[in-house]
């Protein structure tokens, strides 16, 4: 009788104070059942080898929510962002070719927190890409509002949207503009409009791990900072003789010059949107095809020259044609002024200035030394890869 009125009163379940509402599959005793620990899961696994750059990381986390999460190689870290409710995390960017990486994760849930660590380490591509001169690039230089901007690379770039799409500029005084691709490993940069003057502009090529072609990522970036100076802007007119420079608008100066003869094309100056492109003091200048006895032949030191195409042309000094200047076309090309303005001209020039010349047949190629300009922005633009 005493063991049957123990079992009887172990048979209250529902009924007994404290007791969970009678569910099934309990404890004996009626406890709730233990909630897990959040569970992260973190793709590339640990151990993984030769990973693609161009993977993408991903952490997850069930039963719990996503606190932190770290991934690093070489002491920097990759960008990425959660999800709306914290259950999942993205790598924003490319992951760095040849490289380990460690990846952390924190999660907490009623279960408690937990944690998770996965290593793994990015393949070493069989080409690298990277950026080996963007012009300009001079280190303090200052430039006109008319300068493109021209990047080359290593190694020919197949796929020329991915890494186009990576090509940052960055203007303090923004204004519409487009790549060009000139060939695998040749691109420009023009802007519709001439720069609005006095700014800076940085260009960022955000290579890292991007794939441009097969077994072809980037290894690293590269930035460069650009300084766009004021916007000097030299009218020159065949047909009168003179040159104009104007400097944010205002005339700062007027020149007496003489142009090409034209007696010839090659001795035809050509009209259109140049660009100042070097200078040299002197330069040598050499008719172009032909040796020394031939008819036309010359060979001549000027000084004070700037070079505004690569037919030939510059705007230099020439004392033997002061006579000339302001009256006649003498010159084989050449925009020639008085050796005291063009020392003036020489001594004011950025590249990337602008000189427009009128008045010839001959027009400029836009393909002519740095005569973009004389392509259309519309047509320009068609030269993106990221065009539809």
């Amino acid at each position: 009788m005493t063991l049957a009125a123990a079992l009887s009163a172990c048979s209250g379940g529902s009924d007994a104070p404290g007791s969970t509402g009678g569910g099934s599959g309990g404890s004996g005793d009626g406890a709730a059942p233990a909630v897990p620990a959040p569970a992260i899961k973190i793709s590339p696994a640990t151990g993984s080898a030769k990973v693609r750059p161009d993977k993408t990381v991903v952490v997850t986390a069930a039963n719990g929510a996503l606190e932190e999460v770290t991934v690093q190689a070489g002491g920097e870290t990759l960008e990425g962002e959660f999800d709306a409710t914290r259950t999942k995390w993205t790598s924003k960017q490319p992951l760095k070719p040849s490289s380990r990486y460690t990846v952390s994760a924190k999660a907490t849930g009623q279960g408690g927190p937990a944690t998770a660590t996965s290593r793994f380490t990015t393949l070493k591509p069989k080409v690298g890409l990277e950026v080996v001169d963007v012009t300009p690039g001079i280190k303090g230089e200052t430039v006109g509002v008319g300068m493109p901007i021209m990047v080359r690379f290593n190694a020919p770039v197949q796929d020329k949207a991915a890494v186009e799409q990576a090509l940052e500029v960055d203007a303090e005084k923004p204004v519409k503009g487009a790549w060009r691709w000139i060939d695998d490993k040749f691109v420009i940069y023009r802007t519709a409009k001439y720069w609005p003057a006095h700014q800076k502009v940085k260009f960022t090529a955000h290579l890292t791990g991007v794939k441009a072609g097969q077994d072809t990522y980037g290894v690293e970036d590269h930035s460069t900072t650009i300084k766009i100076g004021a916007a000097w802007i030299s009218s020159v007119s065949t047909r009168t003789h003179m040159m104009v420079v104007r400097r944010d608008g205002k005339v700062v100066k007027t020149m007496k010059i003489s142009a090409g003869k034209a007696t010839t094309r090659e001795y035809t100056t050509t009209s259109g949107v140049h660009l100042t492109m070097e200078r040299g003091n002197p330069v040598t200048m050499i008719s172009p095809g032909k040796k020394e006895g031939d008819p036309g032949y010359y060979k001549e030191v000027v000084n004070h020259a700037v070079r505004i195409s690569n037919s030939g042309e510059y705007v230099h000094g020439a004392p033997w044609s002061v006579g000339s200047q302001g009256r006649a076309n003498v010159s084989h090309g050449c925009i020639n002024a008085h050796p005291s303005d063009a020392k003036w001209f020489y001594d004011n020039f950025h590249r990337g200035d602008v000189v427009k010349i009128v008045g010839t047949d001959r027009a400029l190629e836009w393909n002519n030394g740095w005569g973009f300009w004389q392509m259309p922005f519309s047509k320009w633009q068609k030269g993106s890869a990221l065009e539809a």
